[in-house]
Formats: C-alpha cells, sequence, structure tokens
C-alpha cells in the first residue's frame, strides 16, 4: 500500500499531543505544524487517524502544493490538479478555505477561483460539471494559502471529528469535544485513579474521560466519514478497522456533579447515547457540598469564565472552588481552564503547570494545582526526598 503526506489539524496548544496520538497509530515523519502535524502513512493510517484521534479535527490529504505569485495563477494551478482523479461526474463537491494573503482579502474569492477551476476542467473535457453542494458534498476540498504558499487538500473526514456523534443535548456554554479530550490528555491521565468533573455541564469532559480510559475510539459513533465516499473507498479495510477489538475495563471511578438539574439531565441523555451510564456517576451538588471518593484522583473541570456574571460573583465562585480543593481533596490534582484571570486569581492557590488554550475565541489559561497537605513549598521538599 503506497505512503503519502497527511495533515491533521488540531486547536492551539493540543499540536503536541496530537502528534503523540499520531505516534502511537504509526505515522512517520510527524512534524509539528502550527495547529496542525503532518506525518506520512497509507490509507489505512488515513482511515485509522479520522477514527482513533481524539485531538483532531479533520484529517487532511494534500493533492497539490504550489506558489501563487499573482491571483490568476491560484485558477492555473489548481486547473492542473487531475481532478477526474478524485471527483467523478453526478458528484457534489464543496471547499473550505484558511486564507492569509495580501492577494485574498476575501477567502470566497479564493474558494471561487478553485471552484471554478474545477468545473471549467470538467465542461471542457465532458461538456458537463459537477455539482457545488455547501452543505452535504460527496467531496470536500480544503485550500490552505499562506502568503504566496498554497496546498489543495481532499478532506478525509467529512464533518469536524469534534462532532463525535453521542451528543444529545447540551448546555449554555459547551466544550468541544476535541478540547475536552485534549485538556484530559495534555494531564497525563489515561484511566489511573478516579476522575472528578464537579461542574460537568453537558458531560463532554466526563465521556472523553471514560472514552480514554476504556480505550473507545471516539469515530465508534460516527455514522460517516468524508472518504467512504471516495472513488478509491475500501469497505472491507475500514470495515477491520470498525471491528477492533478496542474496549477494556477499568479500575478508577468517573464522577461528575453540577449544581444545575438541567446540565445533569443533558448529561445523563448524553452518557446514555455513548453507552457509559454504567462507568459514570452523576449527581446534582453544589460544588462546595462535594466530598473526595477516595485518598487520590484527578479533578479536571470548565467552570464559568464570568461571560454572564457579575465581577463578584466570579470571584466569589473561584474562591469557593480554591476553599473546595483546599480543604477537601488533599493528595488530588486539579486542572481548572479559564478566560478568567480575576477568576483564576482567587483560586488563592499556586499553580504546577499553566498552558495556553482557546476555547472557542476566547483565550484560557489551564493551570494545574497540585494539592498537597502543608505549604507548595513543603511539598516540593517532600517531592524531593522520595525521588
Amino acid at each position: 500500500m503506497s505512503k503519502f503526506k497527511i495533515v491533521a489539524k488540531t486547536f492551539a496548544g493540543l499540536e503536541n499531543v496530537l502528534a503523540e496520538e499520531i505516534k502511537a497509530l504509526g505515522g512517520e515523519s510527524v512534524t509539528v505544524e502550527r495547529r496542525a502535524v503532518s506525518f506520512v502513512g497509507d490509507q489505512a493510517l488515513m482511515y485509522k487517524a479520522n477514527f482513533h484521534l481524539r485531538t483532531a479535527l479533520k484529517v487532511l490529504k494534500p493533492i497539490a502544493e504550489f506558489e501563487v505569485t499573482k491571483r490568476d495563477e491560484l485558477y492555473d494551478q489548481a486547473k492542473k490538479v487531475a481532478w477526474n482523479k478524485y471527483l467523478a461526474l453526478g458528484k457534489s463537491f464543496a471547499i473550505d478555505s484558511t486564507v492569509q494573503s495580501e492577494m485574498f482579502v476575501n477567502t470566497m474569492y479564493a474558494s471561487l477561483k478553485v471552484k471554478d477551476a474545477i468545473v471549467d476542467q470538467f465542461r471542457e473535457a465532458t461538456g458537463k460539471r459537477p455539482s457545488v453542494n455547501a452543505e452535504n458534498p460527496d467531496v470536500r476540498i480544503n485550500i490552505y494559502l499562506m502568503g504566496n504558499h498554497c496546498i489543495l487538500s481532499l478532506d478525509s473526514s467529512g464533518e469536524s471529528l469534534h462532532k463525535r456523534g453521542y451528543r444529545i443535548g447540551q448546555g449554555d456554554a459547551p466544550i468541544n469535544e476535541v478540547l475536552a479530550a485534549g485538556m484530559i490528555l495534555l494531564t497525563g491521565w489515561h484511566g489511573e485513579k478516579d476522575f472528578i468533573d464537579p461542574m460537568c455541564g453537558s458531560g463532554t469532559l466526563l465521556i472523553e474521560a471514560a472514552l480514554i480510559a476504556k480505550g473507545i475510539p471516539p469515530g465508534m459513533y460516527r455514522k460517516s466519514f468524508g472518504f467512504e465516499l471516495w472513488p478509491d473507498f475500501n469497505e472491507s479495510l475500514f470495515t477491520e478497522i470498525c471491528n477492533g477489538e478496542y474496549e477494556k475495563e477499568i479500575g478508577c471511578k468517573i464522577i461528575g456533579s453540577d449544581i444545575s438539574i438541567k446540565d445533569i439531565t443533558i448529561a445523563k441523555a448524553n452518557i446514555k447515547s455513548a453507552s457509559l451510564t454504567k462507568v459514570i456517576d452523576l449527581k446534582v451538588e453544589d460544588i462546595i457540598q462535594l466530598e473526595a471518593p477516595s485518598s487520590s484522583g484527578i479533578i479536571i473541570t470548565n467552570p464559568p469564565y464570568g461571560e454572564r456574571m457579575k465581577p463578584q460573583s466570579i470571584i466569589e465562585l473561584y474562591t469557593a472552588i480554591g476553599n473546595t480543593l483546599k480543604n477537601k481533596f488533599t493528595g488530588y490534582e486539579a486542572w481548572i481552564i479559564s478566560s478568567s484571570l480575576d477568576g483564576l486569581k482567587s483560586v488563592g492557590l499556586k499553580p504546577a503547570k499553566k498552558i495556553d488554550l482557546f476555547n472557542g475565541a476566547l483565550a484560557c489559561s489551564y493551570r494545574c494545582y497540585e494539592l498537597f497537605q502543608g505549604s507548595h513549598k513543603q511539598a516540593v521538599i517532600i517531592k524531593k526526598r522520595l525521588v
């Protein structure tokens, strides 16, 4: 089976996590890029990447790469691609663009030029043309134009891979599934100890944690991938990947709670949809009433950022979170993501780690708090003695 370059897209801050996932799948020449990781693999690996990668948004197959020094060259170069290898008459296509170029201030103009090149090539060769379907195309084409450098790719994923397929409902500010998985993997947790989300909302962090701990591929819930409509789709190969033995037993508890009855109801529905009801424990509870279920574990949570709260309320909330962690969760590691720096300061604990992430358009700090008895300085001394 021939090998080719593949590019997996992700969020800023998750590139190294994605690179490790790709290496574990068998990717070669793995290179970390800006919000992406490139690697080399065959058709089977491309299928596996879509099915297994937790922190990828898209898996692209580059088919042409060239320089554009003036606007008309984009059309000319795109027209040189043998589009009949990838797209048949009677099939539809759509174009997505990522453009940062002085030549193309309007991203839609770049998409239009490539669309015209494809349509004109077919019309000149056959007298007919494939149709454009922006909503549900048979083939999705990706344009990446940075300065003068352009890459045209086939989108093997179709819909974004964050759309796992298990979500039935969502709360007011749901966290993206890819970001949730990335947050968990950044901590190094794979199910070795109890996992708690005390402000779980619609349950995304809990579900992604359960999938990681049980070894369930995130693509297990998807109804389809883009590559299934490609002319060279190998159905038997993909069926073999889908039917692999992945699920394993876990020894940790995965516990979620939230003060909102509505959110817990939604979380229960999502967890049931993912067939994880027996794995995840849920309850309606204020974080200040929470008790540690064991002597050690990990807490990962996405509290409100204060977008719809008064400044004093956000400070009170984060102060309560910090007090609960200090007083009730000694022996735990706690990770909090937030865009509210005032809120994070109000936690009242010194973070052991800070990682810059984005939740949608919001720049966030993802902070780790090691909850030891006594001062942080004393904890560091104890740690050194144990090494």
